[in-house]
């Protein structure tokens, strides 16, 4: 496995971003995190099941509506029972990069990430990238 710096500058590499646990609650971490990538002006699509927009931006409802899944990295900010359906719909798309952020996993879904070679691509260790995005994005620098 990569260790941590490499898989969060690959992360930060892509073209297009996916955010999945984003809301209208302004204090929601999801929402914290569409707005770093916002902020930074990165081009960022967040998934929604039922609102049509978020942050002016309108939202898709499953992985399977982005347009280039193959060229989009995933952040991810849900509970860990939804975290293990997102990741097998990320395997099944070819999706190349993942970050989950603190509290998005569970033991299922590490154990889903080793067997199924995911673990070089999806940052899954606590990693944060409200704490830790600015400082890889400076190192690619």
């Amino acid at each position: 496995m990569m260790n941590t710096i490499p898989r969060q500058r690959h992360f930060l590499s892509f073209p297009q971003y996916a955010v999945v646990g984003a809301s209208k609650d302004q204090s929601k971490f999801g929402t914290k995190v569409l707005k770093w990538y916002i902020q930074r002006d990165r081009p960022v699509t967040p998934m929604h099941l039922s609102e049509d927009e978020l942050e002016g931006i309108k939202t898709i409802r499953s992985l399977t509506d982005l347009p280039n899944p193959t060229e989009t990295a995933v952040s991810i900010i849900t509970s860990a029972k939804i975290t293990i359906n997102l990741l097998k719909q990320i395997k099944e798309l070819s999706i190349p990069a993942v970050w989950c952020q603190p509290g998005a996993t569970d033991v299922a879904c590490v154990q889903y990430i080793n067997e199924n070679g995911m673990s070089d691509y999806v940052l899954f260790e606590g990693e944060c990238i409200l704490r830790d995005g600015d400082g890889a994005m400076q190192a690619m620098l």
